[in-house]
């Protein structure tokens, strides 16, 4: 005899909610490249031109479920900026686990052009077409970070990073660590396609106001 498995209602709920968001992000995503694409080919020979080093950064980031993966940047520092992270560590703008400088000496000119208008983070799209990201959600944090985290800030995984977030239009850099956990977890609970349509209206806003960015 056969036995069915039938999917509760809430179970539906969710598996319609996830994908959803993931045809929300894939189809806004590749419309946003159609109509961006020159400015990343500008931004990419602005970083080939000024400076040694590869176009693009590729960094390891904790996603979904705690998951690493791959996440791709516009370089904006200078190629050899990671083996000095651990010297300018205590130089750290921001508070708790998260470093953040303001004129950190590792960034580039056209680096802090791309930063202040967040072009850096736009090969991101990429991510999110892959399914690393999603365009809104928790920013995906560094897997030497996320190994000391304490245990509520890992409940942030529980959705897929993204491209920007409540952290993103609420002051960026100027956010602690622990206000930003709590955001992040407010995402957590009210994760809607109604919620990223907001937050990503904000982002624009918050691109042009300029606040945290560096």
């Amino acid at each position: 005899m056969t036995m069915l498995s039938i999917e509760t209602p809430k179970q539906t709920r969710g598996w319609i909610a996830v994908n959803s968001k993931r045809l929300f992000d894939l189809v806004l995503s590749l419309l946003i490249l159609a109509m961006i694409w020159p400015l990343i080919v500008l931004s990419a020979a602005a970083v080939a031109l000024t400076s040694r080093g590869p176009v693009f950064f590729v960094q390891r980031r904790v996603g979904l479920d705690g998951k690493p993966f791959k996440m791709i940047k516009f370089r904006s520092m200078l190629q050899n900026a990671e083996d000095l992270r651990d010297r300018i560590a205590h130089q750290s703008d921001r508070e708790g686990l998260c470093i953040k400088i303001k004129n950190d000496p590792r960034t580039t000119r056209v680096g802090r052009f791309l930063r202040r208008w967040s072009l850096d983070e736009l090969p991101q799209l990429f991510n999110v077409i892959r399914g690393d990201m999603s365009l809104v959600g928790p920013r995906p944090a560094l897997v030497e970070e996320v190994d000391e985290y304490p245990e509520r800030a890992h409940l942030r995984h529980r959705v897929q990073p993204g491209i920007t977030g409540l952290w993103q239009v609420s002051g960026r850099a100027e956010i602690g660590f622990e206000e930003m956990i709590d955001l992040d977890l407010a995402y957590v609970r009210n994760c809607t396609l109604r919620t990223d349509l907001v937050i990503l209206f904000r982002t624009f806003r918050a691109v042009l106001d300029g606040r945290g960015a560096y």
